[in-house]
């Protein structure tokens, strides 16, 4: 039996799970099948698969899989920033806006990013490369402002090193 998830879990709805999709994403899980307590580290290879997103097809597919059961894949979802399920750019941009960040200039950094990037937090791109928000503290105050690209930590920076960061990913300069 397939349990539907209410409308206000918000999950994504892709067009559609491909079948190559739904064999990677059942590789992927098929390693954890023993170890339910990695779901942290299954959602996260299976997110960057998956449109960089755990919707709610692709989250039927891992509770099938690993028998977790779906509310509780959800409530992990929704919990976790650096898991979504909404599909969002191949370079998720997160910049922190916590208080120190705040105190040394994150405001004229997300300016400098906003206006490279034409995004403002909260979107993706239409081509789907890049995807703006806001988090809370990543852990480097003493070098604030700084930003999360994916897994890379950027700190110390100015308006002009953002931008110019940006410019980078856009060319392709920086993977």
């Amino acid at each position: 039996m397939k349990t539907e998830f209410s409308k206000q879990t918000q999950f994504a709805v892709p067009s559609e799970l491909t079948p190559q999709l739904e064999k990677q994403i059942t590789a992927i899980a098929e390693r954890y099948r023993e170890e339910p307590h990695q779901l942290m580290r299954i959602l996260l290879d299976i997110q960057k698969v998956a449109s960089n997103a755990i919707p709610r097809e692709v989250a039927v597919v891992v509770s099938r899989v690993t028998g977790i059961p779906e509310a509780e894949l959800y409530s992990f979802i929704s919990f976790y920033a650096m898991i979504s399920p909404k599909a969002r750019g191949k370079y998720v941009i997160r910049m922190c806006e916590s208080a120190p960040c705040h105190v040394t200039g994150a405001v004229a950094v997300m300016e400098a990013i906003t206006k490279t990037l034409g995004l403002s937090p909260g979107e993706t791109s239409a081509d789907g490369r890049f995807t703006l928000e806001y988090c809370q503290c990543l852990g480097v105050c003493e070098s604030s402002p700084a930003i999360l690209v994916n897994d890379v930590v950027y700190k110390d920076l100015t308006p002009g090193r953002a931008a110019t960061l940006m410019e980078d990913y856009m060319r392709g300069d920086v993977r």
